[in-house]
């Protein structure tokens, strides 16, 4: 493993596959301030490489991808530092949102609160089967703030009010029904589920990926009429990379 930092290292194989790992944040994976600015940093870091085509974002631990925030450290903060330690999880959950390519969180054991929001940020979420969920921020005496707002989005607004409010876990075959998950692996399957998914996304043009990742974070925020007439100039666009005269005379060529 390539350390980019004490709390971010990666594997990168031929295919432009990079595996980005939180490290040296304990047994659960925890994003103290140091952590969630290291695994920022790596994203940030990796985001102008072009080579790569889908990060899967992983836990050191098998217990969990990332448990939660630091409740240490926030059990100390003021009004002031409160709104420094959020804002720096709001710009690693930002990082992961924008990164240009695939982004897959990997998701073993637990995924609570920061850690939830750091995985609804990411573009495809994979769980094992004994997986759980949870916002438990309420339980102590604080708000789900940041990236849960992109649960409505994903789940709709009954299911967000379930989590945030009653601060109860779900089950991964629940998260999966519910829509919070993209796929649940049987037993000892984690690894095969994402490189299932890591081969289907390697089976698309990385230019047209790309393109697609950018144009859904801006259809999550515009009117449908402009979306709409956006992405008509995105798909002239695409020509100018000579990605689709090439995929789509392959396509042609196999068929003949």
């Amino acid at each position: 493993m390539e350390m980019l930092n004490p709390h971010c290292g990666i594997d990168r194989d031929s295919r432009g596959v990079v595996r980005l790992s939180i490290c040296n944040a304990g047994s659960l994976n925890i994003l103290s301030s140091a952590v969630t600015n290291g695994v920022r940093e790596g994203f940030e870091k990796l985001a102008t490489d072009r080579t790569i085509r889908v990060v899967i974002l992983a836990g050191q631990s098998e217990k969990s991808m990332i448990g939660g925030a630091d409740i240490k450290e926030m059990a100390k903060l003021d009004q002031k530092s409160a709104e420094a330690f959020i804002t720096r999880l709001r710009d690693l959950c930002e990082a992961v949102r924008q990164f240009p390519a695939p982004v897959i969180a990997r998701l073993p054991g637990w995924c609570l609160g920061g850690g939830l929001e750091v995985a609804a940020a990411c573009d495809f979420r994979i769980a094992a089967h004994d997986a759980h969920f949870g916002m438990p921020e309420v339980k102590v005496g604080i708000p789900s703030v940041i990236h849960a707002a992109l649960l409505p989005r994903l789940i709709g607004w009954g299911r967000a009010r379930w989590l945030v409010m009653t601060a109860e876990n779900i089950d991964a075959p629940t998260a999966l029904a519910w829509g919070l998950v993209d796929k649940v692996a049987p037993a000892g399957g984690l690894d095969d589920a994402v490189e299932h998914t890591v081969k289907a996304l390697l089976e698309c043009g990385p230019e047209a990926l790309r393109s697609q990742k950018a144009l859904l974070r801006q259809w999550e925020e515009l009117p449908l009429k402009e979306s709409v007439n956006l992405s008509v100039g995105v798909f002239g666009q695409s020509f100018l990379t000579g990605e689709p005269q090439r995929m789509m005379q392959g396509f042609l060529d196999r068929k003949r």
